[in-house]
C-alpha cells in the first residue's frame, strides 16, 4: 500500500485527525513549555495560595501558591518524555525478542515466549508497581517500568507477524536463492510487520502515560516537587473542596492525550489495513 493511499484513508477519519492535532499541540507544549509558562513551576508564593482562576493565574494556584497553568505546561514534557522513551525502549526489546523467537523457533521460541507470557499475565500497572518496588522511585525507574511493561505486547505482535510472513512463498524463494537471515528479516519480514508495529506503538503511548501517571499518583513514580501530571492529580485530590481546578486540569490533560493516542491508533489501523473497505 502506498503512503498516499494510507494518508487518504487516514484523512477520511475526522476523529483521528482531531486526535492527531491534539497530540501535535501537546508535543508543542512539551517542547516549548518552559518558554510558554508565565511562572516558575517550582516557585512558591504562600501569600497567593488557593487562588481561583483569574487573569493573573489562568488555572489558579495550589496550596503552596504555585501557578497550576505553568506546572501543567512543564508536566507535559515530563509525562510525554516518560511515555516516549519507555515505549521506544519496549519496542526495541520487544521487536528483538519477537524476531528471534519467530525466526529461530524451537526451544528458543518456547523459552522467549514463556518469559513474555509471564510478563503479559500481569496487568501493566501491577507489573510497573512491582518493578518500581525493586528499582526504587524516580523518573528513570519510571521509564524502565513503562519499558518493561510494554515489551510483551510488542514481542507478541512481532512474533505473530513474522511467523505469517515466513510462510509466504517469496520468503521461501529468497531462502532457496541463498539470501542471508539479515537480508530476509530487514528486506522482507520487517517491512510487512511495520504497519502493525506503528499502530501498536501509537496505542501503547497512551497506555504508557496512564501507567506513568498512575505510578506518580500512588507516589511511586516522579517525585514532588516535579510537575508531573499524575503527581499533580494526586496532590489536587486533597484540594478538591478549596481549589478543584488543581485536580481537574491534569486529569483533563491526561484524558485528552490518552484519548487522542487511542483514536489516532484506530485511524492508523484502518488506514494501513489492506483489507479495509469504507
Amino acid at each position: 500500500m502506498s503512503m498516499d493511499t494510507a494518508w487518504t484513508r487516514f484523512a477520511m477519519n475526522r476523529a483521528a485527525l482531531i486526535g492527531g492535532a491534539l497530540i501535535l499541540l501537546f508535543v508543542f507544549i512539551g517542547l516549548f513549555g518552559p518558554w510558554l509558562a508565565p511562572y516558575d513551576p517550582l516557585a512558591q508564593e504562600l501569600r497567593d495560595n488557593y487562588q481561583s482562576m483569574s487573569a493573573r493565574h489562568w488555572l489558579g494556584t495550589d496550596d503552596l501558591g504555585r501557578d497550576v497553568f505553568s506546572r501543567l505546561l512543564y508536566g507535559a514534557r515530563i509525562s510525554l518524555s516518560i511515555s516516549l522513551f519507555g515505549v521506544a525502549g519496549g519496542l526495541a526489546v520487544g521487536v528483538l525478542l519477537g524476531l528471534v523467537a519467530a525466526y529461530v523457533g524451537g526451544w528458543t521460541d518456547a523459552m522467549i515466549m514463556r518469559f513474555v507470557d509471564v510478563l503479559y499475565a500481569l496487568p501493566g500497572i501491577l507489573l510497573a508497581i512491582a518493578i518500581i518496588a525493586v528499582l526504587g522511585k524516580g523518573v528513570l525507574n519510571t521509564v524502565i517500568a513503562v519499558m518493561i511493561s510494554s515489551i510483551p505486547t510488542f514481542a507478541r505482535v512481532v512474533r505473530g507477524s513474522v511467523l505469517a510472513v515466513l510462510e509466504l512463498e517469496y520468503v521461501e524463494a529468497c531462502r532457496a536463492a541463498g539470501a542471508t537471515a539479515p537480508t530476509i528479516i530487514l528486506g522482507h519480514v520487517m517491512p510487512n510487520a511495520s504497519s502493525q508495529l506503528v499502530v501498536q506503538a501509537t496505542l501503547m503511548l497512551g497506555t504508557a502515560i496512564l501507567i506513568a501517571s498512575g505510578l506518580s499518583f500512588l507516589g511511586l513514580g516522579v517525585q514532588p516537587p516535579n510537575p508531573e501530571w499524575g503527581a499533580m492529580l494526586s496532590k489536587g485530590r486533597e484540594l478538591m473542596r478549596s481549589t478543584p481546578v488543581v485536580a481537574i486540569a491534569p486529569g483533563v490533560a491526561i484524558t485528552l492525550v490518552v484519548l487522542s493516542f487511542s483514536v489516532v491508533g484506530d485511524g492508523l489501523r484502518d488506514a494501513l489495513d489492506p483489507k479495509y473497505r469504507r
